[in-house]
């Protein structure tokens, strides 16, 4: 064979007959197929229905047969910082070797299909050989997540036979299963609907829409603020306090006023203005599925002191301080892209 490992890095948002033919290729050049499961650390969403695990459990059930050669690894997402996401790859690749072989003298190679602009990745890693692969004729996986959430009547006949005309049958069975049968899919479609009538909300306008939010990152003797959404996108999801800035204020006027409305935080305005330690814009194109969403964060810091009560309120259902080891390890139960939001003013990252 060419090569001692192929890598093949993905979402696999659901794992389809696209991505089995990629495999199968790849297991005829090399003995051994890494597969990054990007996205790894991400809440549910209609765009990341299934965990790392789901996903995992998908891929050996689809290829099964040579499920002995298949090493499979999440990957998370660093939507600010591709260097972070390359240096992740590299350490996953080489350490999977290390454990399997022990040394890194294998010959490696990434496998995938250069489509669009959103495989430019596959580019990023010149230390080791790209073997493209030839195009299958199947639904993107964008389209398949539609027709499962339009499916979710019972009455979408066509939609189902959609999906599994394009994803092998052990998927199409998880599929299914996870339609009839689990909570987290009726959320989904909820949230489906929610963002399908947002959208619509705005076909008439000219061009598409730009939304301007705040957000605030209020920490406190080593605890940052976190609220619980009360509604649909990300109902149940933890998030910074913030939102929407009106017509009539500036940004820093609508953080204040969303993070006292969303957490009835009392320190007094005066003093949180005054404990402004930093400011960052985040703008990510896809870090809000309601659409070209930018929001102007603002770090706030109280290095010492009593933890002031706090209480849900507006959109919040509920306000609660979370120690900052804690809420750094929270990501598939934190908002969009604020995981990445925390890290980029507490350090992690």
């Amino acid at each position: 064979m060419d090569f001692d490992y192929l890598a093949f890095i993905g979402r696999f948002e659901p794992f389809h007959n696209g991505h089995v033919a990629a495999a199968r290729h790849a297991l005829r050049l090399a003995p051994k197929l890494i597969l990054l499961v990007g996205s790894a650390d991400t809440p549910r969403t209609i765009r990341n229905p299934w965990s790392f695990t789901e996903r995992s459990v998908m891929i050996q059930a689809a290829l099964e047969d040579a499920s002995n050669r298949l090493i499979i690894r999440p990957l998370r997402d660093h939507l600010y910082s591709e260097a972070l996401w390359i240096a992740d790859v590299q350490r996953a690749i080489t350490a999977v070797i290390e454990e399997d072989v022990g040394t890194d003298s294998a010959r490696v190679g990434v496998i995938g299909k250069e489509n669009d602009a959103a495989t430019y990745y596959l580019r990023e890693f010149p230390q080791w050989p790209l073997i493209e692969v030839a195009h299958t004729e199947t639904l993107s996986a964008t389209e398949m997540r539609r027709y499962l959430f339009e499916s979710a009547d019972d009455t979408s006949k066509g939609a189902l036979r959609m999906l599994q005309a394009n994803v092998p049958a052990p998927v199409f069975e998880m599929l299914e299963a996870f339609r009839k049968s689990s909570p987290a899919y009726r959320q989904l479609v909820a949230e489906y609907r929610f963002i399908q009538d947002y959208r619509s909300g705005w076909d008439s306008a000219p061009y598409p829409p730009t939304f301007v939010t705040t957000d605030a990152v209020v920490v406190h003797s080593g605890h940052v603020l976190l609220v619980r959404r009360r509604s649909e996108p990300g109902k149940g999801l933890w998030a910074l306090p913030g939102g929407f800035v009106r017509e009539n204020e500036t940004i820093h006027e609508s953080c204040l006023r969303e993070l006292r409305e969303e957490t009835r935080l009392k320190i007094p305005v005066p003093v949180l203005k005054g404990s402004i330690k930093g400011t960052h814009v985040f703008d990510h194109p896809e870090r809000s599925l309601r659409g070209r969403t930018i929001t102007h964060a603002f770090h706030f810091d109280f290095p010492a002191g009593e933890l002031p009560p706090v209480r849900g309120g507006d959109d919040a259902e509920k306000a609660r301080w979370f120690p900052i080891s804690e809420a750094l390890e929270m990501g598939p139960q934190l908002f969009e892209d604020h995981l990445h939001i925390l890290e980029f003013f507490l350090g992690r990252s």
